[in-house]
């Protein structure tokens, strides 16, 4: 008897301690649509999802590659909560019956190759991105004809505070693009692109500028076939960077159009394009940033400088010379090939002397945190 009593008291103590880890502090996500309350994050970094959904049989959480059950109330109400989150912007969604689909009690962003929902994990550091008093920029949506993709594109301009008061004023430019899956919307949305440069420029710790941010994917008219056969058509970003969008902004906005004045900078598959852009354009370029990527992934073997990018990395002393900045960036969370491929990307450029700067992310992985704290960090250090 004695034991038995035992056994239960030592069953609901570790079950009190279980129960005691999940801090009930739940808030609404900052990232939910105006008046939902649903998902909610808590101190920990746990998501709680909810939706009404009577007549479904099961419905889970996909988030950060991992599905939890949610479970049912009376009312038809399905609750549940995730494993605590790192800390950032994630991608998620809802699986009701087997069907993937969006949480209507959040805003959707595109990305994973579609229009979805987001979450929002609160940052210790998320001042530097938050929406605060100072003055602010604006983004505007710049709609242009291709003749080289015979397509209708689109690019959103930020410009700085001061743009529009001192009309005689021109300002370098910054060419930002986007991750693979994801849109010229992603660096104003989840990146937020626009509030740090706000908040840099307020607390005069970055030279205001103009920010170009694009679709990434630019393919010629006769590869449509290739799109729809889902083969991979070859990509003319670059000849559209170069032969269009750079004169275009160079015209519409007040820019100082020359290479010391314009930098490039790309997270992931937009660092792989930058990287190579600015190798290929070193009289349109003067800066690179390249934030979890290089034009060398996914490989990580060493990388030859005799044949890389047809050996524009040979003569490692005219690229120093060129390149006024060459920066780097990685979170300390990230998975392979992530760090092997930058790893074997930053010992070429240390033998051939090329000097660049690194810096790492603490805590996060392949996501909007990383790369928020990466433009940070080098856009305090252009144009200076």
């Amino acid at each position: 008897m004695k034991k038995q009593n035992i056994l239960l008291s030592s069953v609901m103590f570790f079950g009190s301690i279980c129960f005691a880890q999940t801090v009930n502090d739940f808030k609404p996500a900052a990232s939910n649509q105006p008046g939902k309350q649903y998902p909610q994050v808590n101190n920990e970094g746990r998501v709680r999802a909810s939706i009404l959904a009577p007549q479904a049989l099961k419905v889970q959480l996909d988030l950060g590659g991992k599905k939890y059950d949610l479970t049912k109330d009376e009312r038809g109400v399905w609750t549940g909560e995730s494993l605590p989150q790192d800390e950032g912007f994630h991608y998620y969604q809802l699986n009701i019956d087997g069907a993937s689909v969006p949480d209507p009690g959040s805003l959707f962003f595109y990305g994973a190759g579609r229009w979805g929902s987001g979450v929002e994990v609160p940052a210790k550091d998320q001042e530097f991105y938050a929406l605060r008093d100072v003055p602010h920029g604006l983004v505007s949506e710049n709609i242009y004809f291709s003749k080289l993709t015979n397509a209708w594109r689109r690019c959103f301009v930020y410009t700085p505070p001061a743009y529009n008061k001192n009309t005689k004023e021109r300002y370098p430019v910054l060419y930002l693009q986007h991750g693979s899956f994801e849109d010229e919307t992603g660096w104003a949305v989840q990146g937020k692109a626009n509030l740090i440069l706000d908040n840099l420029v307020a607390e005069e710790k970055a030279a205001p500028m103009i920010i170009v941010m694009d679709n990434g994917y630019a393919n010629k008219p006769q590869d449509q076939g290739a799109i729809e056969n889902k083969t991979r058509p070859v990509s003319i970003f670059e000849e559209v960077m170069i032969n269009e969008m750079i004169p275009m902004i160079d015209t519409k906005f007040r820019t100082k159009a020359d290479r010391e004045h314009r930098a490039i900078a790309g997270l992931s598959m937009g660092a792989n394009q930058t990287i190579r852009i600015i190798m290929n354009n070193l009289d349109k370029f003067s800066a690179i940033g390249g934030f979890s990527g290089t034009s060398n992934y996914p490989s990580a073997d060493p990388v030859d400088p005799a044949t890389f990018l047809d050996g524009k990395f040979k003569d490692g002393a005219a690229v120093s010379n060129k390149i006024k900045l060459f920066w780097l960036g990685l979170g300390t969370k990230e998975p392979n090939p992530f760090p092997a491929s930058v790893g074997a990307f930053r010992t070429m450029l240390d033998k051939q002397g090329i000097k660049h700067v690194y810096y790492e992310s603490p805590g996060t992985a392949h996501e909007w945190l990383t790369w928020r704290r990466d433009l940070k960090q080098y856009a305090s250090l252009l144009f200076k």
